[in-house]
């Protein structure tokens, strides 16, 4: 019986988890770059959802290089009974699944953080039932790193943040687009896209923007700035996550 459990700790197995880890550890890293990119122009999928899918991916291709050191190289190369045409089931079941977590709210979509952990908990648990269990450990590790410590980075580093924002007004007495584009600009925000609408029925008369920033604690103070004219029906300022 030790010597069975040794086989999962014996040298070669360490030195092949080493080897996967370092796999999984560049992945990470790729996958964090990839998802700061996106976070930084304020979309939905960010860091943490980059850095989980791409080392996932990694880890479910890297483990078939090794097949012979498969539940501690004590099993045999795979033939008729293949383990990977059971990986290959599970990883289409998780990924309905993960589909299952996402949500889209408004103009924003949540979830997609949630459903990366699913899917990298899955590889995590292929990776212990083939028996690496140091690689397992790895990567539990980094992704705890990205669920808890991403989203304190991710507040830190400079990002552009995105909203929808809605104002109606009385027909008629609506400002210009250029009095409402400067006082919008005057808070730090751009005007990415502009619409209009005409309600004649109701009459109203509606903007309908797109605003980026990098400031986006003034939110308060732009709704305050549009919310005192007397001519305005309806404001809505939503954040965009897309």
């Amino acid at each position: 019986m030790a010597d069975f459990v040794h086989a999962y700790w014996s040298q070669d197995e360490l030195f092949i988890n080493a080897v996967l880890f370092l796999h999984i550890l560049g992945a990470f890293a790729l996958g964090t770059l990839i998802g700061y990119e996106r976070t930084f122009h304020g979309h939905a999928a960010g860091m943490r959802t980059y850095a989980l899918v791409c080392t996932a991916s990694t880890i479910l291709i890297v483990i078939n290089a090794y097949p012979s050191h498969w539940y501690g190289g004590l099993g045999q190369a795979p033939t008729v009974s293949d383990p990977t045409r059971v990986v290959q089931g599970l990883v289409t079941g998780i990924g309905f699944l993960c589909a299952g977590v996402i949500i889209k709210e408004g103009f924003t979509i949540r979830g997609l953080s949630t459903s990366a952990s699913i899917w990298m908990t899955a590889a995590i648990g292929i990776v212990v039932g083939l028996g690496f269990y140091g690689t397992a450990i790895a990567a539990t590790g980094l992704t705890m790193l990205a669920m808890s410590g991403f989203r304190l980075v991710e507040n830190q580093l400079p990002q552009q943040c995105n909203a929808h924002f809605n104002l109606v007004y009385e027909l008629g007495h609506q400002p210009d687009e250029a009095t409402v584009r400067a006082r919008i600009e005057s808070f730090g925000y751009r005007v990415l896209d502009l619409a209009y609408h005409s309600h004649r029925a109701g009459h109203a008369f509606s903007y309908t923007m797109v605003l980026q920033t990098r400031a986006p604690g003034r939110q308060a103070e732009l709704v305050q700035a549009f919310a005192s004219a007397d001519e305005l029906m309806e404001l809505k300022l939503a954040p965009s996550r897309n």
